[in-house]
């Protein structure tokens, strides 16, 4: 899969020079590789700050509680689909777990170059695990990302490249190994109010992330958006959808960046103290029939603050195959809205899509 996809795609190393514009920030011209203005104006406007909006938050103590469950399961299925998005609190993850993942991304990207290059990528078939810049395809072709990441695969424990987690700081790989444990702990307790919004069984839903296809499985993202004096020429990820089925955001600090894209405008994120944002990847759009939306979003850096998010997805399918739940067409596949398709397939087309800029999803619809 890695390799036909790196055929498709390109990933690029941290270069000392990169890594030199990114320490310091007061760099008066942008390298034209970093630039991407065009991008910019033709991806849309942002919503003034004067304009009043909040992204959903759901309470998974309410979701918990029997006398609270029922109202705020509907809005969490409301969230996922009117926004594809939202802020999750009081969610039972481990805190301490929280703050030693944070830490530990924190100081593996205050490393020099040298050391946070031990675990660079490969080259090769493989440009997905280890550390650099993000990958890129289609209309970013060619364009460098304002950011640095560390891509891993974390479930199975069999998929793991465990050479390519950092042995610095000491405590990262086994605090990873611990978070990723809590993210699956999480993931299984949404998706059980999720199927009861949905009207699906709780057992094909987790069935569908958890078991069987030795294809489906859990990777993350770790990055870090320096800031930038100049936030309108460069991108920390372009516009994008996530192309698995679940994806859960921990913010590493307060700042900023996160954009989420919303009857053609871009709604800044403002990240909640405490609270992970979840959102639903193109899967879970296809699982639930178009229910549930996964919508484009996109990262742009801070003039003066940067920013650390280690991201966690949850890959699914239904026995082997990215198709809509039986369950939710009544016995009739006319009412579905997307072509089924097997799950290797649906993988590298959707990489394939990437590196011709457009979106794996729209060529499945019916």
């Amino acid at each position: 899969m890695e390799a036909a996809a790196a055929k498709l795609i390109s990933r690029d190393r941290i270069t000392d020079a990169a890594a030199t514009l990114f320490s310091t920030n007061s760099v008066k011209q942008i390298p034209e590789r970093f630039i991407r203005t065009d991008e910019l104006q033709a991806a849309g406007a942002v919503v003034s700050d004067g304009e009043a909006f909040e992204l959903p938050v759901v309470d998974m103590a309410k979701l918990l509680d029997p006398e609270s469950s029922a109202s705020e399961t509907a809005k969490l299925g409301s969230a996922c689909r009117d926004w594809g998005f939202f802020q999750l609190t009081n969610h039972g993850v481990d805190e301490a777990v929280i703050q030693r993942m944070k830490e530990s991304a924190a100081e593996f990207f205050s490393l020099p170059l040298e050391s946070k290059n031990a675990i660079a990528f490969q080259g090769g078939g493989d440009k997905f695990q280890g550390f650099g810049h993000h990958f890129s395809g289609g209309s970013s072709a060619g364009k460098l990302d304002w950011a640095e990441c560390v891509l891993l695969v974390t479930q199975p424990v069999q998929g793991r490249k465990t050479e390519l987690w950092p042995a610095n700081p000491p405590s990262f790989r086994g605090t990873l190994d611990k978070y990723s444990m809590e993210m699956t702990g999480l993931a299984r307790r949404l998706l059980r109010f999720m199927a009861i919004d949905l009207g699906v069984s709780q057992e094909a839903l987790l069935d569908a992330f958890f078991s069987g296809d030795a294809e489906k499985g859990q990777s993350m993202a770790m990055h870090h958006y320096p800031p930038c004096r100049h936030p309108e020429k460069v991108l920390g990820i372009p516009p994008h959808t996530d192309g698995l089925g679940l994806t859960v955001l921990l913010h590493a600090d307060d700042t900023p960046g996160l954009q989420i894209k919303r009857g053609g405008r871009w709604f800044p994120v403002r990240p909640l103290p405490g609270a992970f944002v979840v959102n639903v990847g193109d899967i879970l759009n296809v699982l639930t029939n178009g229910a549930y939306a996964s919508v484009e979003h996109r990262v742009v850096p801070d003039a003066e603050r940067g920013r650390t998010t280690v991201v966690v997805f949850q890959d699914a399918s239904v026995d082997g195959m990215v198709k809509p739940f039986p369950e939710l067409l009544g016995g009739d596949e006319a009412q579905a809205r997307y072509n089924s398709i097997g799950k290797l397939e649906y993988t590298e087309g959707n990489f394939r899509a990437l590196g011709e800029g457009t979106r794996f999803l729209e060529s499945l619809k019916k």
